[in-house]
């Protein structure tokens, strides 16, 4: 009994000694439901991160007139336009060449491959017009015979894509403006005339000449490859034009001293916060992908980041309007710290953990936002393949159940792993 009361008590003081976070995440992984969601996502992480080498009509490796090639590894140099294909693999397709030696990946297709001999779906347990069974479609295949499992494949890196970076831009933008308005209110952000009319002007031309300008540029890389270096010349060209402004106006505040005013942040961000919860997200997000030139995965990822961000913005907001009138913001403030600095060193870390449950619960409503998109047709460019694209083909094909049933039930586990582990992690700050 003696030893068993200090194991307890020594587990008490580990417990005690650990950080907050290492709590929640102690906390978090008590739930069965929860760890096991964490575990899947993981999976589903690594299966998109390696997309490449599992599903692809190029081989890992291959040895062709006497030289050796890596072809999966050169494809990414020549998508950034450092290498060029060699002239032996332009004349025939992949399966057609005679290997001295060769290694394929597990599924021996891309997403986009069109197996010509096993068109008009073609089940997975029926027929199939193969080499050997090394080339079999084990999911099927759809009408124009591209093969269900590198779609599925290639479907789990643009779900995760859609929910990582679409509620990263949200997640931004909600930090930013829930600060604003929870941290500062109504009457703490005094600000110079000066520097509002500076920031609306660098606004509006951060936004012409970092994009509106370079659209053809951003156009053409968007259909040739590349558009990640274009997307990031253009942050640059925004962040240059901010950093010009903030300086004028730090020489302005310097030697003119211009008048300052009192800005009702939160009156103005909860007013924007209720404008955009009034309209439909589904009808907004349609509005918007309709009137775009050409169909892009990264402009729905954009566009649902930019939908988003409200529920982040009043749960942060809430969160600060508990937070600033606790005993150690008031002492900061009391050591004369600048408001800036409570803000981002003192208040909004504290404010950040319980986030991450609508960051989760965000993930997933965006995953469903494309996948609907997707199943109607709209927002993905042509020949992309994702779930819902996968799964509009039911309508074509009623017969064909493996393109109903394989991308529906990853959906519907995407979405639930996300729900689950935002459920885990509410839980699991609750006991803090």
């Amino acid at each position: 009994m003696f030893f068993q009361k200090k194991a307890n008590s020594l587990a008490e003081q580990a417990s005690l000694a650990q950080t907050p976070w290492a709590q929640v995440w102690r906390r978090f992984r008590k739930g069965r439901m929860a760890r096991w969601s964490w575990r899947v996502l993981l999976g589903l992480g690594i299966v998109a991160l390696l997309a490449d080498f599992i599903a692809n009509e190029k081989p890992l490796y291959c040895k062709l007139g006497g030289n050796t090639y890596f072809p999966v590894f050169k494809q990414y140099a020549v998508d950034l336009g450092l290498a060029k294909w060699d002239t032996i693999f332009l004349q025939k397709s992949w399966d057609e060449h005679a290997y001295e030696a060769a290694i394929f990946p597990p599924i021996p297709y891309s997403a986009t491959t069109l197996d010509l001999k096993n068109t008009r779906c073609r089940s997975p347990f029926g027929s199939q017009s193969v080499k050997s069974l090394r080339w079999r479609h084990w999911l099927g295949t759809d009408q124009l015979g591209r093969d269900v499992a590198a779609g599925m494949v290639a479907g789990t890196r643009v779900a995760l894509l859609v929910g990582i970076i679409s509620m990263g831009i949200a997640t931004l933008l909600g930090i930013l403006l829930g600060s604003l308005a929870g941290f500062f209110g109504d009457d703490r952000m005094r600000a110079s005339w000066t520097g509002i009319v500076l920031m609306l002007l660098a606004l509006f031309f951060a936004w012409f000449y970092g994009f509106s300008a370079r659209g053809f540029a951003l156009s053409e890389a968007a259909k040739n490859g590349g558009l990640g270096l274009e997307l990031l010349k253009s942050s640059f060209i925004a962040a240059a034009i901010f950093a010009l402004a903030i300086g004028l106006n730090f020489l302005l505040k310097k030697w003119a001293k211009p008048r300052r005013l009192t800005l009702p942040l939160d009156l103005i961000i909860m007013r924007a916060v209720e404008v955009m919860n009034a309209v439909p997200g589904l009808l907004l997000l349609l509005a918007m992908v309709a009137v775009l030139e050409k169909s892009s995965i990264f402009y729905v990822m954009a566009i649902i980041g930019l939908l988003r961000w409200t529920p982040v913005t009043r749960f942060l907001r809430a969160e600060l309007l508990r937070i600033r009138n606790l005993n150690y913001i008031e002492a900061a403030r009391a050591m004369a710290f600048p408001e800036w600095r409570i803000l981002w060193r003192h208040a909004l870390p504290n404010a950040i953990g319980p986030m991450l449950i609508v960051v989760a619960f965000g993930a997933a409503s965006a995953i469903l936002m494309e996948s609907t998109l997707s199943f109607l047709g709209i927002g993905i460019g042509s020949g992309g393949v994702t779930w819902g694209s996968m799964l509009s083909e039911v309508r074509s094909n009623p017969s064909a159940w493996w393109l109903a049933v394989f991308p529906g039930l990853a959906i519907f586990l995407s979405v639930t792993i996300f729900n689950l582990i935002g459920d885990g992690l509410s839980e699991a700050m609750a006991e803090r």
